[in-house]
């Protein structure tokens, strides 16, 4: 039984990218769906049973027509080569009122032949061509729907991750108890797993939530452990396999260094005792270019100078989404020609987008001493102010002072992670 798992297509995001003229769309849908298409045209060629996708089929939980269409032909065109297609819930999927729809149950009202649509946590019996295999589905778990449980009133927003972790352990050890230990089984999950490593930037909103421990969801009786949620696609754990796929392209500069692509799952479902091997394939996707650069304060023509090193790095740049990373020092800032560069990098060495990102090193204000102001947190920022202030402050006073805006930044902070 061969198997494609992927994950975390995300249609719909932007950023790093130009609008096309003729079609309004922007350039970076091109990207994803190019990565999309090789992964399609592989299932086909490789005649495989079941694409397994395991949730972020849009970056918005509304996405548009253009984008919902474009996934809907693809989809199309797999269940029309006789592939069995299972689509998982993830969090960019889910609406925020639970009264509406998520952005791939549509697939489930239209009953399209193969797609197995899964929204809630169920079990599904999956027909493929090389017979049934049991999908454990296990989409993202929604905080607002146990927020509103009577049990959980009152808790802290750690006390009810802890919470929500418990309830994901809880179903999966009612779908071990129910699976058929002589047909195939996967779970299927959009979640974080405590271990997994994510990329440096992450944009796509990872962070303050809930998680499961590798033990939770490695049980025995699965045959593959598919994730979704994480972009860095890893194995966490080998018997089974727990694995993420990562996503199919790259979404920023975090991701400037990761391999894209999916997992091809093989499983021997014909031998008494079932083997999986599962190998990684990449897609090859725009690349991201980190070009870094320092500006010395004796440099007298720091353009011509920035020009030649990126005109060294013209084969990187061609093609691919560049960012010039710039330390200077201050004195420095205003001799830098960003015209000129960003005509050189577009115009003539050909990048798909480019940026500069500026590092301006300051000098130390006299009157902090030897410390920079953008070094201090806003706490250690008002000390010095309070110090320092001419007409001056009893001690008492700025102790009351410092213990005030401390609670105003905590209680800011937690409004913001509730939220």
């Amino acid at each position: 039984m061969k198997i494609v798992h992927f994950a975390d297509l995300h249609l719909g995001v932007e950023t790093y990218g130009s609008i096309n003229s003729e079609s309004g769309a922007s350039s970076r849908l091109s990207d994803f769906l190019a990565s999309f298409d090789h992964m399609v045209s592989f299932a086909i060629e490789e005649h495989i049973d079941l694409v397994l996708f395991c949730g972020d089929a849009y970056k918005s939980r509304s996405p548009s027509q253009t984008q919902q269409r474009e996934f809907a032909r693809r989809i199309k065109r797999l269940s029309d080569s006789g592939i069995a297609i299972f689509l998982l819930a993830g969090n960019h999927d889910m609406p925020n009122a639970s009264e509406r729809a998520n952005t791939v149950e549509i697939f489930d009202t239209l009953g399209i032949s193969g797609v197995t649509v899964a929204s809630k946590p169920q079990l599904c019996p999956v027909q493929t061509k090389s017979g049934i295999i049991q999908i454990a589905a296990l989409p993202w778990l929604k905080r607002s729907a146990v927020a509103a449980r009577e049990d959980v009133r009152g808790l802290d927003f750690n006390q009810l991750n802890e919470k929500m972790s418990q309830i994901l352990t809880n179903i999966v050890d009612d779908f071990t108890s129910k699976l058929d230990p002589s047909i195939p089984a996967i779970l299927a999950t959009h979640v974080w797993v405590q271990g997994a490593h994510t990329s440096s930037e992450s944009t796509m909103s990872i962070g303050n939530e809930h998680t499961l421990l590798v033990s939770s969801i490695a049980h025995s009786v699965f045959d593959y452990v598919a994730l979704g949620h994480i972009h860095r696609h890893q194995v966490l754990n080998e018997s089974p396999p727990v694995v993420y796929c990562g996503s199919l392209e790259r979404l920023d500069f975090g991701d400037e260094n990761d391999e894209k692509g999916f997992y091809l799952v093989e499983i021997d479902n014909k031998s008494q005792k079932r083997n999986t091997s599962y190998a990684f394939h990449s897609v090859h996707g725009r690349r991201f270019v980190n070009i870094k650069a320092t500006i010395l304060p004796d440099d007298a023509a720091p353009t011509e100078s920035l020009a030649k090193l990126l005109e060294n790095a013209a084969a990187d740049i061609n093609g691919n989404i560049i960012r010039l990373e710039l330390t200077m020092p201050q004195e420095c800032a205003g001799r830098v020609d960003e015209t000129r560069l960003r005509q050189l990098v577009q115009s003539q060495l050909k990048a798909s987008y480019f940026d500069i990102s500026r590092n301006i090193k300051r000098v130390a204000r006299p009157r902090l001493g030897d410390v920079s102001a953008e070094t201090l947190t806003p706490i250690q920022a008002l000390e010095k102010y309070l110090e320092l202030k001419e007409d001056g402050y009893s001690q008492t006073t700025i102790a009351k002072l410092l213990q005030m805006s401390t609670d105003i930044i905590r209680e800011v902070e937690e409004e913001r992670l509730n939220f």
